[in-house]
């Protein structure tokens, strides 16, 4: 077997937290290679600020991303001061098939996320956490295995 795949496997394993380098930026991108699992439920890609859990206030939510297999949903809202915004629903197609790889970008920009999957274009997300570089952990959880993130 080879040894850094099963490594990097296990680095990935779901539910999956990882330091985003220096925090988000206008011009930076943030992949997400997976596959959906077979008979899946739901899964939830979030940018925070800081990963604690069990802290208090918690972290802000610059952007969680949900998707919602049952419903055809990919949601997206975010967190501050531990308010939580208003959910955004629309999309023109729901992008994720069960058992299927997907590829998903996050774009940063000055003023928002652009998110794409499988190259195609879904929505923008307006910032609402304003500072950019604290934007530090990626949180992954749900129906997916996670085949790369860059």
């Amino acid at each position: 077997t080879d040894y850094t795949a099963m490594k990097s496997q296990l680095a990935l394993a779901v539910p999956f937290s990882g330091r985003i380098p220096n925090g988000m930026r206008p011009g930076k991108k943030i992949v997400v290679m997976g596959i959906v699992k077979p008979k899946p439920d739901s899964f939830e890609i979030s940018l925070t600020c800081g990963r604690g859990f069990e802290v208090s206030p918690p972290p802000d939510v610059a952007l969680q991303l949900c998707a919602r297999f049952k419903e055809q949903q990919f949601l997206r809202r975010a967190c501050v001061s531990g308010t939580w915004g208003e959910e955004e629903k629309l999309i023109s197609y729901f992008p994720f098939i069960q058992d299927q790889p997907f590829r998903l970008e996050i774009h940063c920009e000055h003023q928002r996320f652009r998110v794409f999957v499988d190259g195609h274009q879904l929505f923008d997300f307006y910032h609402c956490v304003r500072a950019l570089p604290a934007i530090d952990t990626i949180l992954i959880t749900g129906s997916l295995r996670i085949t790369k993130l860059a």
